[in-house]
This record gives structure tokens, C-alpha cells and sequence, in this order.
């Protein structure tokens, strides 16, 4: 399945900045409002080190990691609903994600303009009022739209899914400062601000600064900050702890991949993330725990130790699981 994030925010809240290292994508950055008219949009890989292991054991030709579809989509006003701003020129954008990632300003910086104009003074009540103000606007876009389907129910009453702004599972990802980062006392404050959301502490010019760097360069000088997991890193274990998402694995030769699924799902319907025809066709799966491949060094041991399972229908998909489907069509 394809995972798409909406991320949101009031303009000069670090939201364009934060997709740029997110994707890479260069999307324009500048501080004033409605800096990013069009939606960008970026493709992500999920960070996996599983696949690098992976590689290295069956001397894979490819690894193809799961992705992530990022939407950045332009800063909302008060009363967007009605018009102002950019009006409801992004709420189409919204409807089409799987979740809405919704940056927050959580910082004092007076060089920075806000689109309020107001003077930073108190980072809690701002936050409460930034975040309520697009609450509101997409509590009030929902109202205009159950209003429109009931006028169109009128004529026509054949039932019409739609996918409801307020419905959307929301990640909260506060923008702090450097300070920010390991300010415990704060974050706890913010958490309760949007509890039972999950809420994630970014900063957004120290994620700018490491867009050039690699995997290992971005760790360390994450830790010299006090910090574990980048911007991506922590997005997306939220997300898929949010929608209930895991991650299954395929390994060979050919190539190594992740494949994204929902918790619960059965073996057959995981093998219909692949393709259809394997859902349809399923007779069976040989599953092993990618732990037990690791400690075990080859799926042949795997195999010998009697860890390699033949499972069916019926089988719950689990984190991490190394799957070889068959199927006949």
C-alpha cells in the first residue's frame, strides 16, 4: 500500500523548510506567506537497515525499499474555509493523504515573521492558538461539505463516501529550537497539548543543514544534539504507529524489499500488495522471523533449525516477517 502524508501548518511555522530535508525537493522556502502555492510533492524510501543486511546475505542486485508520499501543501489562514488566503485551494489536497502531519510553531525567534504578525511570547498559548485555528478551519470546511451532500442527497440518494477533513488521523511535529530539542519539561507540555495525537519534536534549520549529509554523517550529528532520530525517521514511525501499518519482507537474489501492510492482515492479503493474482491464487507462505535469519546466518541454518514455517490462509502477518508466497493462477 502507498502511505501519502499531507503536511500542514500555518505559513512561517518551518513547514516548507521541514519538507525540503524530508524530500530533498528544493521546494521554495522564503518568509513571508504562501511561499509554496502548489503543492510539492516528494517520494520518499522508508529508512529499513534490515535491507542492507538483507542485501549483503543473498548478494541481492537490488534493494527497494517501501516509500512515503509527502504533500506539502500551502499555508492555511484563519478563515481558509471562506476564502481567505489561498481559500480552499488546499483542502482537495488533503482529502486525497492518509493522514495530515500538522507543524506547529514552537519557538521564539523575532527575525522570523509570524503571518498573525503577533510577537512570540508565550511558545504554549501560540501553539494552542495555531493549532486550534486550523482545527477550526477544518472542522468549518467539513461543515460546508455535509452540507453540500445533504442538498445533493435530496436528489440524489445513493450513499457517497467522503472522506471527512476531521476524520484524518493528525500528527502533531513541533518545530522547537535547539534548546527545544532536549527540553523535556516543554515537550511533555506540547504532548499534552494534542493528546491522544502522537506528537514528534522537530528542528527545522538543523534538518536543513544535514540534506547533504549520509545515513552515518546525520547520526552523529544528530547525537552531538542530544538527539536519536531524524525529522524522516520520526515521521514515519509515527505514521505507521498512527494507521496501524507494518512492514513485511521479501529477500533474494533479484532483490531485497520491505512492503507496507496493516497490522492484522492475513498472508493472503499481503501477498496482494505484490499483485493481485498472488492474493487470488494464494496456496501458502514460507515465513521466518528476520531475527532468526540474522542470528542464524542463512536461511538454510534457518531451515535446519526448524524456524522456516509453512504457513496458510489464516496466518497473521507480523513485523519483520521474510515471506516467499505461492500461489497458482
Amino acid at each position: 500500500m502507498n502511505l501519502k502524508i499531507g503536511i500542514v501548518g500555518l505559513p512561517n511555522v518551518g513547514k516548507s523548510t521541514l519538507f525540503n530535508a524530508l524530500t530533498n525537493a528544493g521546494a521554495l522556502a522564503a518568509n513571508y506567506p504562501f511561499a509554496t502555492i502548489e503543492p510539492n510533492v516528494g517520494i520518499v524510501p522508508v529508512p529499513d537497515e534490515r535491507l542492507d543486511v538483507l542485501a549483503k546475505m543473498y548478494e541481492t542486485e537490488k534493494i527497494v525499499p517501501a516509500t512515503v508520499e509527502f504533500v506539502d501543501i500551502a499555508g492555511l489562514v484563519a478563515g481558509a474555509s471562506k476564502g481567505e488566503g489561498l481559500g480552499n485551494k488546499f483542502l482537495a489536497h488533503i482529502r486525497e493523504c492518509q493522514a495530515i502531519c500538522h507543524v506547529v510553531r514552537a519557538f521564539v525567534n523575532d527575525d522570523i515573521v509570524r503571518a498573525d504578525q503577533k510577537v512570540e511570547t508565550d511558545i504554549l498559548a501560540q501553539a494552542k492558538d495555531d493549532i486550534d485555528i486550523i482545527n477550526l478551519e477544518l472542522q468549518l470546511a467539513d461543515e460546508e461539505t455535509k452540507a453540500k451532500i445533504a442538498a445533493k442527497r435530496k436528489k440524489d440518494p445513493s450513499d457517497e463516501n467522503v472522506p471527512f477533513l476531521t476524520e484524518k488521523p493528525v500528527i502533531y511535529m513541533f518545530n522547537v529550537d535547539e534548546n527545544g530539542l532536549t527540553d523535556d519539561g516543554l515537550k511533555e507540555k506540547l504532548k499534552a497539548l494534542v493528546a491522544p495525537n502522537e506528537a514528534i519534536f522537530v528542528n527545522a534549520k538543523l534538518e536543513e543543514e544535514m540534506s547533504d549529509m549520509n545515513r552515518a554523517e546525520r547520526k552523529e550529528f544528530l547525537e552531538s544534539y542530544g538527539v536519536k532520530n531524524d525529522a524522516l525517521g520520526e515521521l514515519i514511525k509515527a505514521a505507521y504507529s498512527t494507521l496501524g501499518l507494518q512492514s513485511f519482507l521479501t529477500a533474494g537474489k533479484k532483490e531485497c524489499r520491505a512492503w507496507t501492510i496493516k497490522k492484522g492482515a492475513t498472508a493472503p492479503e499481503a501477498a496482494g500488495t505484490i499483485h493481485t493474482d498472488f492474493e487470488r491464487g494464494f496456496i501458502a507462505a514460507e515465513v521466518m522471523k528476520y531475527s532468526d535469519l540474522v542470528e542464524l546466518g542463512s536461511e538454510q541454518n534457518v531451515k535446519a533449525a526448524g524456524k522456516l514455517a509453512t504457513v496458510g490462509k489464516t496466518y497473521i502477518m507480523e513485523e519483520g516477517d521474510i515471506v516467499e508466497f505461492k500461489f497458482n493462477v
